[in-house]
């Protein structure tokens, strides 16, 4: 008798897809725009649970180039990859110096930390769409404006 385990009847991320996965994040500490074009297909797809949306990899190019000039320290460290083939879900968090005005905020010049839950849906090796919810409220507690005296 063989064992049916679920890890047995579903193909496990791929070295490939995990790659992807790191290089999306990546773009953030590394400013390479060139990477986009290899890890999100032209028709990616962002779909926040908040709002905030993003058009295409043009426009993860223009989120990275606009956090990055706000924020020049910006890094994204990714904790967990976890998922099946073509199915990804990312655990991580954004890291930056609230230097610039930010969601209405003054800048604090505060030590930010904000984690990411991330999901992917990947084909050929680039990413097609992506599910995320970042975690906001932790911001404004850290900056301070959180919670608003009236």
């Amino acid at each position: 008798m063989t064992n049916n385990s679920t890890e047995e009847l579903v193909a496990a991320l791929t070295a490939e897809e995990e790659n992807t996965i790191r290089g999306f994040y990546s773009v953030f500490s590394n400013r390479n725009y060139d990477l986009v074009d290899k890890v999100l297909a032209k028709n990616w797809e962002d779909i926040p649970l908040a709002p905030g949306q993003v058009d295409g990899a043009e426009g993860y190019k223009e989120l990275v180039k606009n956090f990055s000039a706000a924020f020049p320290d910006i890094t994204i460290t990714i904790h967990e990859i976890f998922g099946t083939h073509e199915r990804a879900g990312v655990r991580a968090e954004m890291s930056f110096t609230h230097s610039n005005a930010f969601m209405g905020i003054a800048p604090t010049n505060k030590q930010v930390t904000i984690a990411l839950h991330e999901f992917h849906h990947l084909k050929d090796n680039k990413i097609v769409k992506t599910w995320h919810l970042e975690d906001w409220l932790t911001m404004l507690i850290q900056t301070g404006a959180w919670p608003v005296n009236a």
